[in-house]
Parts: structure tokens; C-alpha cells; sequence
């Protein structure tokens, strides 16, 4: 699934004017440690990888990511969603996305979508991300934000 995913954003990055970055996943904060650690979603190492199509705006940059990572609760997490991000100033983007995601860890193992308030940092050939989940009963027990990197296959 990740390789077509890859294939198809690799020829609409030929055809528009888009950009492709590889997302390198990585690290999760929970909130509430102690509470994580009893619960066993106490991983803050998730590494994994992932592709993002962007579409670069005066205001907004839009984009769409899939991806696979080791959750906090030491499963493969599988994702995809679409996002936009206000360009806030230079190089700071805020923004919502909406994503599917599939895991043992969360939703009693069930597939579910959910709004996620997100962050980045532009440093020009990379992003640092970052998004905010949190607590919602059944489906996700901490609030935690998790960290990766998107670099840019310009």
C-alpha cells in the first residue's frame, strides 16, 4: 500500500506544481506519563516511515500523507489523511488535519478518523511536525503529541 501511495504521489508531483517529502516518524510526549506507563502507551520512541504530497499556496499549503510507525503501544499504526496549513509566518505553518488510523493501541483496534490540530516548522529542505492527540474516551486514553520529520525530495 505504502509503495503505490509513494508511486501515485511521485507522478502528481511531476504534474503539478507539488512538492514530495518522505516523513520520518519518530517521537511521542504523553502528557500524563505516569497514567501511560500504567496503561502501557508509555513508547516514546515510534519510528516508521511515510509520504507527504504538498501543494504549496500563498496562504495555505495543502497536503496528504500515508504512513505506517510504531504506536505508543508498541503496534504498527497505519495512517492517512489531508491537511492545510496556514502559513503563520516564514517558516511556521498551524493548521487541522483529518486522518484514518488503524492500530491495536487505539479504538479497541477499530479504524477511525479523527480533527487533529497540528504544527510545523519550515526549515526548507525539512519540516518539523508536530500533532496534537488527544484524549478521547475509547479511542485514545492520553493526550500526547507526537514529533517527525518530513524532508523534501526536491
Amino acid at each position: 500500500m505504502l509503495r503505490l501511495a509513494a508511486a501515485l504521489l511521485g507522478v502528481l508531483a511531476l504534474s503539478a506544481n507539488a512538492d514530495v517529502g518522505l516523513n520520518l516518524y519518530g517521537l511521542s510526549w504523553h502528557l500524563d506519563a505516569d497514567k501511560a506507563e500504567e496503561k502501557g502507551v508509555d513508547n516514546w520512541f515510534n519510528p516508521g516511515l511515510g509520504v507527504r504530497y504538498r501543494v504549496p499556496g500563498e496562504r495555505f499549503d495543502y497536503f496528504f500523507d500515508v504512513g505506517a510507525y510504531r504506536d505508543s503501544g508498541r503496534n504498527t499504526a497505519l495512517l492517512a489523511g489531508g491537511a492545510a496549513h496556514w502559513r503563520a509566518t516564514q517558516s511556521a505553518r498551524l493548521g487541522l488535519a483529518l486522518v484514518v488510523l488503524n492500530s491495536k493501541t487505539y479504538n479497541d483496534g477499530n479504524t477511525f478518523l479523527a480533527p487533529l490540530p497540528i504544527a510545523a516548522w519550515d526549515f526548507g529542505p525539512a519540516q518539523l511536525n508536530v500533532a496534537y492527540m488527544p484524549k478521547v474516551s475509547k479511542i485514545n486514553d492520553i493526550n500526547t503529541l507526537g514529533f517527525w520529520l518530513t524532508y523534501w525530495l526536491r
